[in-house]
């Protein structure tokens, strides 16, 4: 049996990059033996597939670095994979016994994270096949979330829109109360479908705001969700209109239609250059970007 270490102490949308190489390697090699080494950030989520083995988490701090050395010292590994690049994970590689080590420069951004993925499945002796990108499919019998209706899209609205919370330096496309209440109404006339707004554990003050003025049967809004609920709700959607980030992932594995807003400032085609059923607009403002949005439904 082979062994693999896949170091991911980063976050979840970085280990769901991973989980493509993951479900390659597990295609290869059936009798593969998989350990995660995550992060607070990451744990809880990476337990939740079926498909990898072990999950360690990497703590804060020299002493638990130690701890992770020493754990996991007492094993061979016939690979160890620094996906996230990161010099803690580094450091506890460099003691470890292994017999190759595949290192990822997350800096160099001529190469789509993709092609680095299939250059480490071929640097492996592997194959790599379009279904590797599925890497959702072992959750699908799993969850099945549904609600009084069986069509619907899911609009996530969560800190990415407004910059007070996020990178200020980003195009500001946060709406006032009526403009995202007419949007909502808008979107939900165009597609016919249901209107799921979600967000993350902490729920923006507008869509407190709008709750009483929204029609219910129409559209609803799902408050303080974990990731994992957040992932059963996308699971079954027909369509994901968020601001880029985990969910984006999750859409793409599922060939679910996304639109995906995105800031001219950085280079978001390093990230979804796999992506399918995908389409991306630049953030501006509100009243811009909803027209845009609507144009693509």
């Amino acid at each position: 049996m082979s062994k693999y270490l896949i170091f991911r102490t980063d976050r979840i949308g970085d280990f769901l990059l991973s989980c493509i190489l993951i479900k390659s390697i597990k295609r290869n090699d059936s009798n593969s033996h998989i350990t995660v080494l995550a992060s607070d950030k990451n744990y809880n989520y990476i337990n939740s597939f079926i498909y990898i083995d072990k999950v360690l988490i990497l703590k804060k701090g020299l002493i638990n670095k130690l701890k992770t050395i020493y754990v996991l010292r007492k094993f061979f590994f016939d690979f160890t994979v620094l996906h996230d690049g990161k010099n803690r994970s580094k450091l506890v590689n460099f003691f470890l016994k292994k017999k190759k080590c595949l290192y990822f420069n997350n800096k160099d951004i001529s190469v789509s994270h993709y092609e680095k993925i299939v250059k480490a499945v071929n640097d492996m002796g592997f194959d790599f096949k379009n279904h590797d990108l599925n890497i959702l499919d072992e959750k699908l019998i799993e969850y099945n979330y549904k609600e009084n209706y069986n069509d619907y899209a899911v609009f996530h609205y969560d800190e990415k829109w407004s910059n007070l919370n996020y990178i200020k330096n980003f195009v500001n496309i946060e709406p006032n109360k009526s403009e995202l209440i007419y949007f909502l109404n808008k979107i939900q006339e165009l597609t016919k479908l249901k209107i799921v707004i979600t967000t993350g554990v902490n729920t923006p003050k507008v869509l407190n705001n709008i709750s009483d003025s929204l029609n219910k049967k129409k559209i609803s809004i799902k408050k303080n969700l974990t990731f994992l609920e957040l992932e059963k709700i996308i699971i079954n959607s027909k369509l994901l209109i968020s601001c880029h980030g985990s969910v984006s992932h999750i859409a793409s594995a599922l060939n679910i239609k996304q639109i995906d807003i995105i800031d001219r400032s950085y280079h978001y085609n390093i990230w979804t250059k796999h992506f399918r059923n995908y389409n991306s607009i630049y953030r501006a403002n509100f009243k811009e970007l909803s027209d845009d949005i609507c144009k693509l439904l």
